[in-house]
C-alpha cells in the first residue's frame, strides 16, 4: 500500500559540530516536498546569540532533542531523528533516556557513541570552546562541496562548547541498541565502516552492537547535505518510511 503524506514520519534534522539548522537548508525543502513534516535544529551551544553558549553540555542538547521529539509527535506522528557527524553523541544520550520515543534514527556519516566515551577527553579544561579549524586541518573530507558552501561554512560556523567536547557519556539502557537504525555512509564505504566497528575502533565500536541496523552507501565527503543534498534527502526519506 502506498504511503500517503499524512502517514509519513516527521523528521528532525540534527547537525554536527559547528553547525546550526542552516546546514540543512538544501535538504529540508526536498524532504517536505516528499510529504514529511521537517524540523531542523540548532543544538544548545551552537546559537551564536546565546550568552551562555560556551557552557552548554550534552545533557542540554539531549534535553533539546526530547523537546523537539515531543513537539513533533504531539499529533501522533512517528518521528525519525537524523544525526550528522558529532550529533551522534547527544542523540546517543537521548536514546539512552528515551529509546521508544522515535521510530528510527538515521546517522549521516555518523553513528552511536559508547558508554564512557568523550569526543575529546583531553580537551583543555580552561578552553571555553573549539573553533572550526583551517580546512586543511579538518580530519574530514570536503569532497563535492562547492566553494560557495565552503565559504558559507566558514562564515556561519559556531565554536563547539568546551563541555560538549570534554563530557564523558554515561549510557546504561541496553534498549537503546534496539532502536531501528540506518547509517548513511559517505566518507567510507559501509563495508569498511563495519569492519572497523567489529575490530573495536574507538569511534565506531558501538555500531557493532546495534540489533536493527540498515546500511546505505552515499559516496561523497563528510558534508553530504551540501555535496549531494537531493540524494541525501531521498536516502533519509526512504529510511524514514521503512
Amino acid at each position: 500500500m502506498d504511503v500517503t503524506p499524512n502517514t509519513l514520519p516527521s523528521i528532525i534534522l540534527v547537525p554536527g559540530h559547528w553547525l546550526g539548522a542552516w546546514a540543512w537548508d538544501a535538504v529540508a525543502p526536498e524532504l517536505r516536498s516528499r510529504g514529511h513534516a521537517v524540523t531542523a535544529l540548532t543544538l544548545p551551544g551552537l546559537d551564536p546569540s546565546d550568552p551562555d553558549r560556551s557552557s552548554r553540555t550534552l545533557d542540554d542538547q539531549a534535553e533539546a532533542l526530547q523537546e523537539a521529539v515531543s513537539t513533533a509527535s504531539a499529533d501522533g506522528s512517528a518521528v525519525v531523528l537524523v544525526a550528522h557527524s558529532g550529533a551522534g553523541s547527544p542523540v546517543s544520550v537521548f536514546l539512552d533516556q528515551h529509546p521508544t520515543a522515535i521510530s528510527r534514527v538515521v546517522y549521516v556519516d555518523s553513528g552511536p557513541v559508547s558508554d564512557g566515551s568523550a569526543f575529546d577527553a583531553d580537551f583543555p579544561a580552561e578552553q571555553q570552546d573549539s573553533e572550526l579549524p583551517p580546512f586543511d586541518q579538518l580530519a574530514a573530507s570536503l569532497d563535492g562541496v562547492s566553494e560557495r558552501d565552503v565559504r558559507r561554512f566558514r562564515e556561519l560556523a559556531v565554536p563547539q562548547p568546551g563541555p560538549v567536547m570534554r563530557q564523558v557519556v554515561q549510557l546504561t539502557n541496553d534498549a537503546r541498541r534496539d532502536v531501528p537504525s540506518t547509517i548513511i555512509a559517505c566518507s567510507f564505504p559501509s563495508e569498511v565502516l563495519m569492519q572497523m566497528a567489529r575490530a573495536g575502533n574507538e569511534m565506531l565500536a558501538e555500531t557493532a552492537s546495534l540489533r536493527d541496523l540498515e546500511l546505505v552507501d552515499l559516496p561523497t565527503g563528510h558534508w553530504p547535505m551540501w555535496s549531494r543534498p537531493d540524494d541525501l534527502a531521498a536516502a533519509i526519506s526512504t529510511a524514514a518510511v521503512r
